[in-house]
């Protein structure tokens, strides 16, 4: 009997070029984020604030959004030399759970109000990966709505939702800091997505920029005819000048 193929495990993030905002102005960010996942799937709608343990984590909820008590946490994520000043311009970093355990969990990490270019600011989501809320949220219908939050609410240059297996494929691309995912969002200020071939969709977010959805089925880097179909995409949105990177670094 054949192998059974290992499950790919799922991100999605969301990056943008240097800004510089407030702890408010992130928080506010944050919570029109969190507002939005709760009406993506159950499972994304109740987050905790990290503590050392799960137990101790549930009594510490970020949902309904409190943007007071979230730009305090952006405060104490400043970056800094040991014993030295803030660095200001590497902006704050907050990272958060859903009160998942092992690969029935999704985490969020922040990185906002840089305004570097040696890093992207971004938001990133770490998927289930097993399980039957994993077999919800990695549809595409889930995660078009998940990358058009994080677009929508961090105002972003670009975003996906793919597999880390996929990301591996792809170093030519990692190189220039933006590649084609599953779903991939592409800002209105890189400018206009051409006509794409089928299956793909296109979806415009509050005319801020426009989702591609390569397959309605899970997207797999072990499926060569979805690797194939995200590179013809890649060579279109490149050649459309929409595949720049956000910053002078990868993402």
């Amino acid at each position: 009997m054949a192998k059974k193929p290992a499950t790919e495990a799922y991100y999605a993030g969301a990056y943008w070029g240097p800004r510089r905002e407030t702890p408010e102005e992130c928080a506010t960010r944050t919570a029109d984020l969190l507002t939005h996942l709760a009406t993506c799937d159950s499972f994304l709608a109740d987050w905790y604030k990290p503590t050392q343990s799960l137990k101790d984590a549930r009594k510490y909820p970020l949902m309904p959004p409190d943007v007071p008590a979230l730009a305090e946490e952006f405060r104490r994520g400043v970056n800094r030399e040991r014993g030295g000043p803030v660095i200001e311009q590497l902006g704050f970093n907050f990272w958060f759970g859903n009160g998942g355990e092992g690969a029935d969990s999704a985490e969020l990490r922040l990185t906002c109000g840089a305004f570097s270019e040696a890093i992207p600011n971004s938001c990133v989501m770490m998927l289930p990966k097993r399980g039957a809320n994993a077999e919800r949220v990695l549809s595409a219908s889930v995660l078009t709505e998940v990358v058009r939050g994080m677009a929508s609410a961090w105002d972003a240059d670009w975003a996906l939702a793919t597999s880390w297996e996929h990301r591996e494929l792809l170093e030519a691309e990692l190189r220039t800091g933006t590649f084609v995912g599953w779903v991939t969002y592409v800002s209105l200020r890189r400018g206009t997505v051409p006509p794409l071939p089928a299956p793909v969709r296109i979806e415009q977010v509050e005319g801020k920029g426009t989702l591609v959805i390569l397959t309605p089925e899970r997207f797999t880097a072990s499926n060569p005819e979805h690797v194939a179909l995200a590179e013809t995409v890649r060579e279109l949105l490149s050649r459309a000048d929409l595949m720049r990177p956000v910053t002078d670094s990868p993402s």
